[in-house]
C-alpha cells in the first residue's frame, strides 16, 4: 500500500516558489508516494469599522488580496500537477480557506489524515518557515522540509540526529519505512554540545537498527564552535545523506513558536531535506 503524503502550499502573503513547490513534489516520487496537494488560501474577515472603510478602502484591498491569494493557488496547483505527471506521482489536488492567522493551523489540521506532510522552504520566505512550524507542532505527523535549491536526490542514505531524547526517539520511529529502504544510516550524535544520558546513546541506537538488518553506524561529531543545526546539516552532506532525520524541539505560546537550537538554525537555513518529529 502506497503512503500518502500532504503538500500544503500556503498562498498568503508570501507564497513560495514554484521551484519549491516542485521539489517537493519530487520528493514524494523518490519516496513512493501519492501526493495530495492542497491550496491554503486567505479568506480576511470583513472590517466594520466604518471611518477605516472610507478612508483606506478596505474592502477593496481585502478583495484583492484574497483574489491574489486564490489566483496564485491556482497557479501553484497547475504546477505541482504538471510536476507530478512529469515522474509519474498520483496527485489529487484541493484548495480550502481559512483566516491570515489560521492558514498554518488549517495546513496542520489536514496533514493528520496523511502519513507525513511535505513543505517546501524558501529562503528568507516567512509564509515556508509559519507553515513548516504549524505543521511541524501542530499536525502530530512527520514533516520533511524540502529546500528550494535543487531537486531533492535519492534517498539511499539516512543521516539521524540522536541524543536519546524522546523527540529523537519518536522521529526515528516515524522514519522507520525510510530506515527500512536506506542502504545505508548514519547515527550522527554531537558529543560536545550538551550533556548525554549515555555516552554510547550513538551505538546503542546503531546496534539495535543492525538487529533489525538495517546498514548502521554510529558517528560522534563535534559541534565546536558552529551551531548545532550547521554542524549537523554539513556532516549529512559530507558523507553523502540525501536526508537527515531529527527529532524538533518546541512548543507554541499563542501562536509564536519558541523552538530548540537545532529546530530553529534548520528553519533558517535549509540545506538538505530534513525530517523533524515532534
Amino acid at each position: 500500500m502506497k503512503r500518502q503524503a500532504l503538500l500544503p502550499l500556503v498562498t498568503y502573503p508570501d507564497p513560495i516558489s514554484d521551484a519549491a513547490a516542485a521539489n517537493a513534489a519530487a520528493m514524494a516520487a523518490r519516496l513512493d508516494a501519492d501526493l495530495y496537494a492542497l491550496a491554503v488560501n486567505v479568506d480576511i474577515p470583513p472590517v466594520p469599522n466604518a471611518l477605516l472603510r472610507l478612508l483606506l478602502n478596505t474592502p477593496e484591498l481585502i478583495r484583492h488580496a484574497e483574489a491574489m491569494s486564490r489566483e496564485r493557488g491556482t497557479e501553484m496547483l497547475a504546477a505541482v500537477t504538471g510536476q507530478a505527471g512529469q515522474i509519474g506521482v498520483e496527485i489529487t489536488t484541493n484548495t480550502l480557506a481559512a483566516a491570515p492567522a489560521l492558514l498554518g493551523d488549517a495546513a496542520a489540521t489536514q496533514a493528520r489524515y496523511f502519513d507525513f506532510a511535505l513543505v517546501g522552504w524558501a529562503a528568507n520566505n516567512q509564509t515556508s518557515r509559519r507553515t513548516a512550524e504549524a505543521v511541524i507542532f501542530g499536525s502530530g505527523r512527520p514533516t520533511i522540509l524540502v529546500p528550494e535549491r535543487s531537486e531533492p536526490d535519492p534517498i539511499d542514505h539516512v543521516a539521524v540526529a540522536w541524543d536519546g531524547s524522546r523527540v529523537a526517539a519518536r522521529a526515528v520511529a516515524d522514519a522507520g519505512p525510510l530506515l527500512q529502504r536506506a542502504a545505508r544510516i548514519s547515527v550522527l550524535t554531537v558529543v560536545d554540545e550538551k550533556p548525554l544520558h549515555e555516552k554510547d546513546a550513538g551505538e546503542r541506537l546503531a546496534g539495535s537498527l543492525r538487529k533489525r538488518k538495517l546498514s548502521a553506524e554510529a558517528v560522534a561529531i563535534r559541534a565546536e564552535d558552529c551551531p548545532i543545526s550547521a554542524t549537523l546539516q554539513e556532516h549529512a552532506i559530507r558523507s553523502g545523506a540525501t536526508l537527515l532525520v531529527m527529532g524538533g524541539y518546541g512548543h507554541s505560546r499563542v501562536r509564536d513558536f519558541v523552538l530548540g537550537g537545532a529546530t530553529e538554525g534548520i528553519l533558517d537555513d535549509l540545506r538538505l531535506p530534513v525530517m523533524l518529529s515532534h
